[in-house]
Order: C-alpha cells, then structure tokens, then sequence
C-alpha cells in the first residue's frame, strides 16, 4: 500500500502542476498545439529531450544490455552527445531559418511535395508498428517488475498482467498528448526528469551500498571492479553486442538520425523561441547525457553482481533493472521510483504520439486530404489519428514479449527507415541540385537494401541456441517436446541478492537448480549479420543512397539551384558560447572512453 500511494502521490503532482502551466496555452491552432508557440527556452527544452530519450527502453533496455555485455554498451549514451553537438551547430540552425514544424515539411521546401508524403508515410508506419510499441512494452516489463502488479492485482497471469500495464500506460500517455499538445508534454517532460535524475542516482547509491553488503557505496563499487574487471572496457570486441568499429559507421550514423532528424526528438527544438535558446537547449541536454552511464549503465552491473552466482545469471536481462528497483529502494521510495519511470515512459510515448499527430495534420490531412481545413479542424485531425495510432500501438507491444534484448532490437528495427530519411536530408542540405526524383529514388533503394539485408534469405546455417531455466518438471517436459535436448544441470549458489532477501526474513538462501538445455536447428542466413556485420552493413547502405542521390543529381540536376531561403519564424543569431561548449562537449567525451579503454580486445 505505501508502494501505491507514493507513486500515486507523485503521478498525481505532475500532472497537477503541469495542468497548472499549460491550462491557459493556446491548444488551439496548429503551432500553439504542436509547436508550442515557437516559446520554449534552452531548460525546458533541455528537459524535454533529456526526457524523451530516457523512457523505459533505455532504463530497462539499456541497462538490461549491460547486464548482459558490460560497459561498452555506453556507447548508446556517450557517444549521443557528438551527434548532439553536430545538431546545434549544423542541422538546427538549418531547421530554424526554414521555420518548418515537421522534418518532411522540410523535404516539401527542399526537394518538393511527393517527397514529403514520403517520408511522412515512412515516419507514421514506423511509429506505429516500431517504436510506439516497443515504449509501451519495454515501460510495461520494467514497471510491472518494480511496483509488483500482479501481487497488487491479483492477477496470476504474466500474460495477461502485461497486457493491462501496456494499455493503463498506453491510455495515459494520449491522454497527455493528445488533449494537451507539445508545451504540455514538455513541461510534464522536465518535472519527471527532475525526479528521473534524482531517482536514478538513488538507484545507483542504494545498488552500491547492497553490493557493497554493509561496508558502504564505495566498498560496492570497489567489489565491482575487482569482479567484473573483464567487463569494464569501454571498448566492444569482435563478438560483443556493440564492436567498437561499428561506433564510426552504422551506429554514429544511427544516433545521427535519432539526435538530429528523428521528428519525435527534434520537434521540441523547433519549438525554440530563437536559435541561442535552441542551442543552449541542445548542449545543456548533451552535458546531461554524460551523466547517463551513471544510472543507465551502472546499475546493469549492479544488478549483474548482485542477481547472478557462479557465473549464471538468476534474472533475464531486461527484468534486472525492475528487480533491482524493487530489491534495494526502501519501500516508500519504490512507489516515487515507479512514479518516475511510468513518467519516463509516459514522456517517450506521447512524445512520439504528439510527433505523429503531427505528422499526419500537417503532412497528410492538410496537405492531401482536406487543404483548405480550418486550424481547428487540424487539430481535431490530429487527435483522432493519434488515437487511432495508440490503439494499434497498444495492440503490438504485449506481442513482443519474446524478444531477447528489447534495447538491441530497438536499434536494429529503427535503422530500417533512419539511415534513408537521414541520407535524404544529409544531401537535401548539402548540395543544390538533385532533385526530387533522385532523393525518392535514394529513400526506395535504402527501404529495399535494408528490408532485403534483414530479412531476405541468402541460404541457410546449422544453429545451435541454448536455453537455461530453473528445474521444473512441466518447464521442462514442454522443452524436451518442442525439440530441445537436456545439456547439464547446474546448481548454483545464492546470489547475494537472495542472501540479502532471506537475511531479512531470518532465514537461510537455498541453492537453485538450473537445467541447460540445447537445440540444433537450420536457420535462415541473412545478408546482415551473417555475411556482413549488421552495423557495417547499415553504413555501406547509407554510402550507396548518397552515391545514388548525387548520381542522379549530376546526370539530371535541377534547372535552378535551391536557395534555402529565411522563413523568418525566430531570430537565427548563434549562440556565443556554441563553439567552445561543443568543443567541450567533445573533449569530455574522449576523456571517458580513454579512462575505461583496454584495445587488447581487437587482437
């Protein structure tokens, strides 16, 4: 019960306070609703993409990562803020002078409208069916780990428990977005990034002291150190999840799209009431991010130490930052904690919700459909298509619960429409003359070689997986019918966590039984992942859209170069301090990964 009041004491004061701010806005035309009113400054905006970025799949998902590979996984946090540096100083101040809402709006001035009903076509597709869903489940399999649902519901059912958390967070969200617009999620963003801030430390602070086992944060970290050395290298290996070549080719490229053309990120920052405060914005949210490791990728490790024993992990991945949640916060702050991350959660969705809202009113409702609608009717389009999108959302997401890494899958699925949208608005700034035909033609032939690299079969390979569970006599029978051949069992210790927990009651942690299992199978061979490195992969199609664009532009070029002409939406004066901070920026960032860096791995 006192896990459910705080949480519902916290939920309930930012949604107060953030009524309180946003009650009087203008909710009513399209750039009160989806930009804010262009009058949002560098904290809010600071906020609201510190926000946005931090929902589940990154607390979950990230830290579920590294408590599977280690800490090269930060580079998904580190490495953002060169990507955040190159949006102040090259993309946005490119956004701003065209004064657009939506990045296809963008594409519309540059190359014309059939390019934007696109991109604008691409960007809904995949917020629907990738990136909305896997926000709901990913906050779902967190949240329901930290506050107990099932235990406060009664419901016995994981299945069914998922589903009810997907759709309660799913509803709430579009509510926030749908009846609020972009000031109101960005203000709602900032108060549950104070608490996500602070919350997360806690985390770190209460995970240290449990590993630590009485002696205190320092001694936990100092045991961590000395036990998980091989797995403090800010440096990935050819077999880890994230190879430290692939951070100069398909990863840099995916975090580009995500910090500087990725609509449910950037649209905020069209929302800049001039560039300076955009900036500012932009680089006080990159010095935020250099905090992230601390509480998006230590308490992985964390949670490595205390929930595994003999080198066997007693917990999945993705379910040990919940665990850890619910293991060592006291109890009142588990329920704030929860509060925090269904904020977090709640930032991501309607963020993206309220970005395709906007993408749909502005692009295809007021652009194809219905031209001469009113601001009201725009609005009013906007929100019934978002409730639409949300439902579907809410459908697909308790559909992925068989997905081994939510956060690799993520970024995976995500590189299918962000490495052509990226090319396309690269070359559409870069250069005067290709035209709109070539930029479509990039944009198909990226769809087409990523789709074909994932998911066409270039032949097949003998696979073997292996699967471990606790002893179970039904668990186990279902295994041995489904093909999977019993390997070894393994009896393994307590993790200290058990320890921990059964200290409380005054009792004594019994070893667990553990029964490994494997199963040889022909599997599909895929172009990406099994002939060329995924990422690598990522980066060669990217190369061969540009080339295809500038190509074409050079055989068939424009008549009439582009101007890219001042729309005068805000004051476009930089930033005086933009240079310095993002050398700054940059110096930081290498000094983190040179602390951590053992290049033995390479050889």
């Amino acid at each position: 019960m006192t896990i459910l009041l705080s949480f519902l004491l916290f939920t309930g004061l930012v949604a107060g306070v953030t009524w309180y701010l946003t009650c009087k806005d203008d909710h009513g035309t399209s750039e009160g609703f989806f930009l804010a009113g262009r009058r949002l400054g560098a904290v809010v905006i600071a906020g609201s993409l510190l926000l946005t970025n931090l929902s589940a799949e990154q607390l979950v998902g990230l830290n579920g990562a590294a408590f599977g590979n280690g800490l090269h996984v930060m580079v998904w946090e580190v490495l953002t803020v060169v990507c955040m540096v190159l949006m102040a100083w090259f993309f946005l101040p490119r956004y701003l002078r065209s004064g657009i809402t939506t990045v296809p709006q963008f594409l519309e001035q540059r190359f014309g409208p059939s390019t934007r009903l696109f991109t604008t076509l691409i960007f809904l597709m995949a917020y629907a069916v990738i990136l909305l869903p896997i926000i709901l489940y990913a906050g779902a399999t967190g949240l329901k780990e930290m506050i107990d649902v099932s235990g406060l519901t009664g419901i016995e059912s994981e299945t069914a428990v998922l589903w009810l958390t997907v759709w309660i967070i799913g509803l709430i969200g579009s509510m926030y977005a749908l009846f609020g617009g972009l000031r109101t999620v960005a203000v709602s963003d900032t108060l549950n990034g104070i608490g996500l801030l602070v919350g997360g430390l806690l985390i770190t602070y209460f995970g240290l002291t449990a590993v630590g086992d009485g002696q205190g944060a320092m001694a936990g970290l100092d045991t961590i150190r000395a036990e998980q050395a091989d797995r403090l290298n800010s440096i990935g290996g050819p077999d880890d999840s994230v190879p430290f070549w692939t951070m100069f080719t398909g990863v840099m490229l995916i975090m580009t799209f995500y910090w500087c053309t990725n609509q449910q990120i950037i649209q905020r920052t069209f929302g800049a009431k001039n560039l300076a405060e955009g900036q500012k914005g932009v680089f006080l949210c990159g010095a935020l991010k250099l905090l992230g490791p601390i509480y998006l990728v230590l308490p992985g490790l964390i949670a490595y130490q205390l929930f595994t024993s003999d080198g066997v992990a007693h917990i999945q991945g993705d379910k040990s930052y919940g665990a850890l949640v619910f293991h060592v916060l006291p109890t009142p702050l588990v329920g704030f904690f929860a509060a925090v991350v269904v904020g977090a959660i709640l930032s991501s969705f309607n963020s993206a919700l309220n970005s395709t809202t906007t993408l749909f009113s502005l692009g295809i409702y007021k652009a194809r459909l219905k031209p001469d609608a009113t601001e009201k009717q725009v609005v009013v389009s906007g929100k019934w298509f978002g409730w639409g999108i949300a439902v579907v959302a809410m459908t697909i997401a308790p559909l992925l619960a068989q997905t081994d890494s939510i956060f690799q899958y993520l970024q995976t699925m995500n590189a299918i429409y962000f490495i052509p949208l990226l090319a396309v608005v690269v070359v559409g700034m870069l250069t005067r003359r290709v035209t709109a035909g070539a930029a479509n033609a990039g944009i198909a032939a990226g769809l087409i070689l990523l789709l074909a690299g994932y998911f066409l079969p270039v032949g097949t390979k003998t696979a073997d997986s292996e699967k471990m569970i606790v002893a179970d006599a039904q668990a186990q029978a279902e295994l041995v019918a489904g093909g999977w051949e019993e390997v070894e069992q393994i009896v393994s210790e307590p993790t200290l966590a058990e320890r921990q927990a059964a200290a409380r009651e005054d009792k004594t942690a019994e070893p667990t039984v553990f029964v490994k299992y494997k199963k040889s199978e022909q599997a599909t061979k895929h172009i990406a992942g099994d002939l060329v490195p995924t990422f690598h992969y990522v980066a060669i199609v990217f190369a061969g859209i540009v080339a295809l664009m500038l190509g074409m532009g050079a055989v068939a070029p424009r008549p009439e170069p582009w101007v890219h002409e001042d729309a005068k939406a805000v004051d476009l004066t930089p930033w005086k301090l933009s240079v310095p901070a993002g050398i700054a920026l940059l110096i930081v960032v290498i000094a983190i990964y040179a602390a951590f860096a053992d290049f033995s791995v390479l050889r």
